[in-house]
Order: C-alpha cells, then structure tokens, then sequence
C-alpha cells in the first residue's frame, strides 16, 4: 500500500510520448531560465538602466498576441510538428547569438533584436507543450502528468539561475550561450519523438475528408466563442491575465531589481533567489503529482492564486536575502498549487478545442507587458516595496472579484470546473 503513492505519481510516464515530450521540455526550460537570467544581467549591468531591462524582458512576449493562431496551428497540423518547428526557432537564434558573442560584437542592441525574434514564437511554447500532454494523456492521469510537466520549468528555474550565473561569471556570455544552444538542440531532436502515430496523422486524415475547411480565423472565432459562452473558462482566463499582470513581473522578471536595488548584491544572490521561487514551486508540483487526483481544480486555483500574493506582498518587505529567500520559497509552493489545477482544468474541459483554448489561455501573458512597463516607471518613482504592494493589493482585490462573480462556476463542489 506505501508504494501506490509512488506509483500513481509516475503514471504518467507509462505513455511513451510522455517519456520523449517531458526531457524535452526539460531542455528548453533549462534553456528558457538560463537565457533569461544570463541576457537579463547582461541588459541591466551593459544598461545600467531598470527601463532597459523591463523592455528586453517584454519583447520575450511580443509574440503574446499570436498564440491564439499558434494554438490552431496546432490544432491543424498537429502539437507535436509545431512544437518542433519553434524550438528550432530558439535554437537558430541561440547559436547567431553564441556567435556574436565569440566575436566580440554583442551589443544590448543585438540582444534586444535577437529577443525581439525569439518572444514571437516563446510565448506559445508552455500552451502548446500542454495541448501535447492533453492530446496523449489519459483523463485520469492529466492533473499528475501537468503536475511532472510542470516540473521541467521548476527545475529549469533552480538549475538556470544557478549555473547560467556561475558560467557567466566564470567564462563569460559565449559559452554560456554555447550550453544554451545545446540545450535547445536536444530539446528538438527530443520532440521530434514526441506525440501519437494516431495523433501525428490526425491532422492529414482530416485535411483529406475536409477539402473544403475552415479557414484559420474560422477556427480562432470558434475557441474564442467557446470560452466567452463556457462561464468557468472565461473566469479562469481572467484570472490568468490577472496573474500575469500583478504577479508573474514581481516573480519573475523584477527578481533583478531586487537582487541589485534593494540587497545590494549581484549575480550570484540573484541566481539563489530565483532558485528559491523555483524549489518551492517544484515542491508544489511534486505534492500535486501525487493528490492531484483528489483536488477540486478550481478552487485551488482560487486560494493558492490568493496565497501566492500574500507571499509576495510579504516578500516585498523583506530588506535582507536571508529573510526574503524563505517567502520565495512560500510563494513558489503557492504559485504551483494554484497554477497546475488551473491548467489541468482547461485541458480537461476543452475537448477538440485544445490547442486553441491553450492558445487563447497564452494570450493572457500579455498582462506582463502593461504590467513590466508600468514596474519601471513606479520603482524609479516610489522604491520596489511600495510598487510591489500596489501590484498585490490590487491583485487580491480583482481575484476576489473574480471569484465572486464566477462564484457557481468555479467555486461550487459539483461545478464541471471542480471535477476530479
């Protein structure tokens, strides 16, 4: 009886697609993390400028308002070809990058353009590596297998921030970028073995019995209608735009900030900060792959979402990496109890409309723009303490809202949402 837990946790990796798809989402975390930490620094210390850094830190989602389109790629041609064809987009724009490095003609301005090129395709990549479980997992066992995926980003976080600023600092942006590439460069050979035989041919069986399809667009104001007409899906993607909004930019991307304006420190206390957020988030995932199956999704997406701000309101006032290192922690656990049922709740209930409800689900990382470029401004003016605690108290307040207004469909025992 002490082994099922264990044994349930791992079913997931009974699906041979499961087995290909998770090490190579892996890679392109691991790649993700370390790009992001590695060019962040890179900006900010070239720069000297916060405004500079939360611009390159947009244009890694400039590509937000195509992922609805990338979802029905996906939905047409299948997951699994999409997916390999963006990685092969993060791949060619590392190397061109490792190169410039080599030679010594890296400016912020490169960087800024090769960013630019990568966010059109970036933000999409989470949503459609979701669609792909979704497409190859069994019901029972989706809630355990996001949980394992979400892993591949938590991971990545702990082992980019920690060795993206130990090669850094030890030799420099060139062959740092070198790991990078090849991280990227598994991750499509990876993919390459992901997927269905069924799946994989779906899309070319269809084309021939439907000669006269929808036009892509067509098929875009279908998911759209979809989740405007189903209550608890247009909920939990305003809540989603919420998040990204308020939360996300104080998680993720002010992390230097921090690190530099309020602890006075460098690189080195930076990759231990995002390493902390992302232990507790992998913590989160770990508790959910094994009682993932019990839990009614949407009201943990409501709570841990609520618990998540709480956190980083607490963080924001915390003056000494000692004292703020901890609440990371907290808030990564939070951030993943309440993002993974969330997902897993849209996969569940979205039938054929998949790629594309995972698409439009993307297309709320847009609130990271507003909510990078107005960080800029309020911290030059009123200090990180006080931006952080306008971005949560705002936060909190729209989630409640949310979920009173969604209050039957997301927070009822018997709602489909809550569904185990």
């Amino acid at each position: 009886m002490s082994s099922t837990p264990s044994a349930a946790a791992l079913a997931p990796f009974k699906v041979r697609s499961f087995r290909f798809q998770w090490p190579a989402d892996l890679a392109t975390s691991w790649a993700f993390e370390m790009e992001l930490l590695i060019l962040g620094w890179y900006v900010l210390v070239e720069t000297r400028s916060v405004f500079m850094l939360t611009v390159f830190a947009s244009l890694l989602y400039v590509g937000t308002l195509l992922a609805p389109m990338f979802g029905v790629m996906g939905d047409r041609i299948g997951h699994r070809n999409l997916l390999c064809a963006m990685r092969a987009v993060y791949a060619t724009c590392a190397i061109a990058l490792t190169a410039f490095a080599f030679t010594g003609v890296l400016t912020p301005v490169l960087v800024l353009a090769i960013t630019a090129v990568v966010g059109l395709v970036r933000p999409s990549d989470i949503g459609m590596r979701a669609a792909l479980v979704g497409e190859t997992m069994p019901g029972e066992r989706l809630v355990g297998a996001m949980s394992i995926q979400r892993t591949t980003q938590d991971s990545a976080r702990i082992v980019g921030a920690l060795t993206g600023a130990g090669l850094v600092a030890t030799l420099g942006i060139g062959p740092a970028y070198l790991v990078v590439s090849g991280f990227y460069v598994i991750s499509v050979l990876l993919t390459l073995k992901a997927g269905s035989a069924r799946a994989a041919h779906r899309p070319a069986a269809e084309a021939r019995s439907a000669p006269a399809r929808a036009s892509p667009w067509r098929d875009l104001r279908e998911g759209l209608a979809y989740v405007w007409n189903t209550p608890h899906l247009r909920g939990a993607m305003s809540l989603a735009f919420l998040l990204n909004l308020t939360a996300f930019p104080l998680f993720v991307s002010l992390l230097p900030v921090v690190a530099r304006e309020v602890y006075r420190s460098d690189q080195t206390t930076l990759g231990y900060m995002v390493a902390a957020a992302a232990s507790g988030a992998l913590v989160g995932a770990v508790i959910l792959s094994r009682i993932g199956h019990t839990v009614p999704p949407a009201r943990m997406m409501i709570v841990f979402s609520m618990a998540w701000y709480t956190m980083l309101l607490v963080f924001a006032h915390m003056p000494h990496p000692a004292a703020g290192i901890p609440v990371l922690v907290l808030a990564g656990v939070a951030q993943s109890l309440g993002l993974v049922p969330a997902t897993a709740m849209l996969l569940r209930t979205s039938d054929q409309f998949r790629g594309r409800i995972m698409g439009i689900r993307m297309l709320a990382i847009y609130g990271n723009l507003p909510g990078l470029l107005l960080s800029g401004p309020l911290i030059s003016s009123y200090g990180y303490p006080l931006t952080a605690t306008l971005y949560c108290t705002v936060g909190m307040l729209f989630a409640a809202l949310i979920a009173i207004r969604w209050r039957e469909h997301l927070w009822r025992a018997g709602a489909p949402a809550n569904k185990r």
